[in-house]
């Protein structure tokens, strides 16, 4: 067979210089620019910028420093989104396909965006096709274009047909001349990833945004009503009624809470990284923490790639050196051997004298594989080698032995000769059954471990594997897997939707799976209500991965299932999966802490703005009272909060689970403060009377809003209670050191109001107790 050279160099160069290369932009993180344009121009910026460059007009800096707030937020945002990059962007080279292209005869590994026009590139089992092009060589080649056309029957490829990028090997081998690089093959490639390229549905991000649209329509009346009765009420002193309007205006606005979303993914993403685990999109680590069942592959999550050859059983008096011989023969006529055929080749050395004349290679489709050799001595002869169960018909004797075989966690191949040409479509007929080969899989050590995980967290594992089911079931049960004892042969699945969910929710390991019933079994699932995450390496799992909640491929896998799965384990070991469930627990539940903090104060600072517009009195705070309280009670603690390690299972409802904390939280917080200020206002008379009455009712607040924060900070750990301890220190701070109180203008007068402030904030503390209690009771989420 004449193998063509493929470019020279000399040809490789003048294309590249008349930009005939494949350099398609790649999907991959935001660049520098958008991230910093993404973290300045937001909504609330825009806002508070307005609002701060009037405050710096009208008033001292103290009641500015909310400003230094946005300029914080920002540069954090920015510094820990181009941190996530950076990871995303070193592990995306690590993960990205290198196709193997021939040139000057030899053939090399190249990255893809090498790839000139006119190059040959060199195709087997598993690689994807990266650019549009001709099959140059084509040995039994089939291709897999199910992204492209959505038919899932694999295509055989003869020298001359078309190869479209997007498709990938199932079987065979060959190779293809690039017709179409860089842009004109990308648009084969957009199209497919529009098809495919869905951002993972994040609760968390819709929650916040639906959250800031009701805060933004809310803000909008109060404000007016606001600016219109401070003008009205201090009608001598311009600049003051000014710097109060603003005052309350500024705290209705959740600034952090988006600033600390995206903290907590980036910094997911930075933390997974380090383990070898590549999220695609940031989203996803919240979508593993919502997963409540998780399917896994057997080959590749619980055994390792490779296997071992434990016995040979030659079968109907066959001569076992001659076994040997046909064994060594088949290992050498496949150049892409699988795992289970590079056990046998590492057994069975091959003989010289045998050459093979025609091969079969195998495919998950057909179970078995197959070559015609020519023995050296005249005789012509055809074995298959493959799935006993498919080979043999189903009252064969043999079929009990390995049944007992499959029983022990083995997998039995049977080699078999056959009378009827390879590819002749009854070539699995009337065969005679020669010998049983052995195998053991290698178990990996971790897998076990990352089992009991799961079943501790409360997620339910489906092994579903195309292998044996007995088998199967025998690998589960050495790792201790709940529920390892009821296995099932997928053949006696229902096809009815609702049938197969229960079957798949009574049972953990289902065997002799093929690749469209992976498919229908996440789709069973899913209608069941449950969340599922989708291990996968093999080709055949792409279908399923696409339509899983999350996708996991490792990084071996093959090209086309690293391209659909959101998160990708560069260093393939399936015990880095708790980790990252691990991670968006932790990124989840703590936002929904945090998010309470943030909206509480909204509640407040409008109710408290519609209070002062109705009841026409001045309004209590200037922006730098709001922005000590806020600081103390929100800022910094939900900086600590949201990091911390949380173990607890993502519940749905996000908006909902806030909003019944914060709505009681605010109001209450809102009508003690509001208390408060009305009785100081009877106290206090004469000069410097507005100062004592802020004074009493940010003491009040102050209270009220430390209450909520220890109520969100439970359950209490050390780091937690001297969290909430230094920021009632800092306060107290504030309240004795004369030049802290003239620069907050804070500074208690008397005895009697401080006090009743203080026993003010002492109820509303219980009533906020209690108000919660009621809340878990009557809206469980």
């Amino acid at each position: 067979m004449h193998h063509p050279a493929g470019l020279t160099s000399a040809e490789v160069a003048e294309r590249v210089a008349r930009g005939e290369v494949n350099d398609v932009p790649l999907r991959s993180s935001r660049s520098t620019a958008d991230i910093v344009r993404g973290n300045v121009f937001t909504r609330f910026n825009a806002i508070i910028g307005v609002l701060w460059v009037i405050m710096l007009i009208v008033a001292p800096i103290q009641d500015s420093l909310f400003g230094f707030v946005i300029v914080a937020n920002t540069g954090i945002g920015i510094v820990q989104e181009l941190r996530a990059k950076k990871t995303l962007d070193g592990l995306a080279v690590i993960g990205e396909a290198k196709p193997t292209v021939r040139r000057d005869g030899r053939a090399a590994e190249l990255s893809t965006s090498e790839i000139v026009l006119g190059d040959l590139i060199e195709l087997g089992p598993g690689d994807k096709v990266v650019v549009d092009g001709v099959v140059a060589e084509a040995d039994s080649l089939e291709i897999d274009e199910s992204l492209l056309t959505g038919e899932a029957d694999p295509v055989v490829k003869k020298p001359g047909d078309r190869m479209m990028s997007g498709s990938f090997v199932v079987a065979g081998g060959g190779a293809f001349t690039a017709t179409k690089v860089g842009r004109e093959a990308y648009a084969a490639q957009l199209a497919e990833e529009a098809s495919r390229f869905t951002l993972v549905h994040s609760e968390l991000r819709n929650g916040i945004s639906t959250i800031l649209k009701y805060v933004t329509w809310m803000m909008v009346p109060t404000a007016i009503g606001l600016v219109i009765s401070q003008l009205v009420v201090k009608g001598d002193d311009f600049k003051d009624a000014v710097a109060r309007t603003v005052g309350g205006i500024v705290p209705m606005i959740p600034e952090g809470l988006v600033l600390l979303t995206s903290v907590a993914f980036a910094v997911g993403v930075i933390r997974l990284g380090r383990k070898q685990c590549l999220v695609q999109e940031l989203p996803a680590i919240e979508g593993l923490a919502r997963v409540d069942v998780v399917c896994l592959d057997k080959t590749g999550t619980l055994t390792e790639g490779g296997m071992d050859v434990t016995e040979l059983r030659p079968l109907n008096g066959s001569d076992e050196s001659y076994v040997r011989k046909v064994l060594g023969a088949l290992g050498e006529s496949d150049p892409r051997p699988n795992a289970s055929l590079q056990a046998i080749i590492d057994a069975y050395p091959d003989t010289v004298e045998w050459r093979c004349t025609e091969s079969l290679p195998f495919s998950s489709a057909r179970k078995y594989s197959g070559a015609a050799f020519s023995e050296g001595n005249g005789e012509n002869s055809t074995w298959l080698l493959g799935a006993p169960d498919v080979l043999l018909p189903a009252d064969d004797a043999a079929l009990t032995d390995i049944d007992h075989l499959n029983q022990q966690g083995l997998r039995v191949l049977l080699l078999a000769r056959t009378v009827h040409e390879l590819d002749s479509p009854d070539v699995a007929a009337d065969t005679r059954p020669t010998a049983l080969v052995v195998l053991e899989q290698r178990l990996r050590p971790d897998a076990g471990d990352t089992l009991a995980y799961f079943a501790e967290q409360n997620v339910a594992t489906k092994i579903i594997s195309g292998d044996n089911a007995v088998s199967v079931g025998a690998v589960a049960g050495k790792l201790d897997m709940p529920g390892a004892a009821n296995t099932v042969d997928a053949r006696t699945l229902p096809t009815e939707r609702e049938e197969m969910a229960k079957a798949l929710d009574d049972n953990a390991v289902f065997g002799r799976v093929t690749p469209q019933q992976k498919r229908d079994m996440v789709a069973a699932l899913q209608s069941h209500g449950h969340t599922v995450a989708m291990t996968g390496d093999g080709v055949n799992d792409v279908l399923a991965l696409k339509d899983a909640d999350i996708g996991v491929s490792m990084g071996s896998g093959s090209e086309a299932t690293r391209a659909v799965a959101q998160i990708v384990l560069l260093n393939n070991s399936f015990a880095t999966l708790p980790s990252v469930v691990a991670e968006g627990r932790r990124v989840i539940g703590n936002i929904t802490r945090v998010a309470t903090l943030f909206l509480t104060k909204t509640v407040y600072s409008v109710l408290l703005a519609v209070l002062v517009v109705c009841s026409q009195v001045e309004y209590p705070f200037l922006p730098r009272h709001l922005t000590l309280l806020s600081t103390l009670t929100i800022g910094v603690p939900a900086f600590f909060l949201a990091l911390a390690p949380n173990k607890e299972r993502a519940r749905p409802h996000f908006v909902r689970r806030v909003m019944r904390y914060a709505i009681p939280g605010g109001v209450i917080a809102a009508a003690a403060t509001f208390t408060t200020y009305l009785i100081a206002r009877h106290h206090y008379s004469g000069e410097g009377a507005l100062e004592a009455e802020t004074s009493a009712a940010t003491l009040t607040l102050f209270l009220v809003s430390m209450w909520v924060l220890a109520i969100v900070a439970r359950p209490y750990t050390w780091w937690r209670l001297t969290l909430v301890a230094t920021m009632a220190g800092a306060f107290l701070l504030v309240l004795v050191v004369p030049w802290l109180q003239s620069f907050f203008a804070l500074k208690l007068v008397g005895v009697t109001m401080p006090w009743t402030a203080v026993a003010i904030a002492a109820v509303a503390a219980l009533l906020l107790e209690l108000a919660w209690r009621w809340v878990d009771r009557r809206f469980p989420a």
